[in-house]
């Protein structure tokens, strides 16, 4: 006699995936520059694959809006300038406020416990006063936040804006003014969460998201060379 079971199979990511993330990631540390154009020939060699796996990849990163498609010049990396890193503002304030209310009318301890541990890792960095190490862990609490929430779309879409976020910050080396009201603005965030009043974690999200653009905003003032 067979067995049976429900097992589901095991499903290996895609070349196209791998080459997406990896082109993903060097445009987010701007080891792909804004403005660059990519060459299909040089990237096909660097990757050691065929162009078809290549241009899919390519061609997601189009669907993301990280890279724009121009006829008969090529694909290039966007660039952002201060209506667009405003708009990457606004997109991820309304993500993480539909995350935030899902995980608020969840009520989902897991959740909360995540959220305090990736608080808790922002407040370590803080202590040992590693500016890089606090941008990571600011970065992973809003991926946990919009995790947290289930919902496969709203992290796809997250995805993308967390690499925009990324070019700016890193044109900017990252830096922070005020890093203690950083970290508390995320413990707030989750204070309101636990709490289970939706109304106040929107608002201090967005509260967040616009303090954020605030500080991202007078970092270009302070900074003659920024071209981001």
């Amino acid at each position: 006699m067979t067995a049976t079971s429900s097992f589901e199979p095991v499903h290996r990511e895609s070349t196209a995936s791998v080459i997406a993330r990896q082109l993903r990631t060097a445009i987010m540390e701007r080891s792909l520059q804004p403005g660059a154009q990519l060459s299909e020939t040089a990237l096909s060699a660097q990757f050691g694959v065929s162009r078809g796996p290549l241009r899919e990849a390519m061609q997601r990163l189009v669907q993301e809006g990280l890279l724009r498609s121009e006829p008969n010049r090529g694909l290039f990396v966007i660039e952002l300038d201060e209506a667009d890193i405003s708009d990457v503002y606004v997109a991820r304030g309304a993500v993480e406020s539909a995350a935030a209310t899902m995980i608020t009318k969840a009520r989902v301890p897991a959740a909360l416990r995540e959220l305090r541990a990736a608080c808790d890792a922002m407040s370590k960095s803080l202590e040992l006063s590693d500016p890089a190490a606090l941008s990571d862990a600011d970065f992973n609490f809003h991926d946990v936040l919009v995790q947290c929430s289930g919902s496969q779309r709203l992290v796809r879409m997250h995805q993308t804006l967390i690499v925009e976020t990324r070019m700016c910050l890193t044109a900017l080396e990252g830096t922070y003014q005020q890093p203690l009201e950083l970290v508390e603005e995320h413990v707030q965030i989750v204070d309101a969460i636990e709490a289970g009043d939706v109304k106040l974690a929107v608002r201090r999200v967005e509260q967040h998201m616009d303090e954020a653009l605030r500080r991202l905003v007078h970092a270009e003032d302070d900074d003659p060379n920024y071209g981001g």
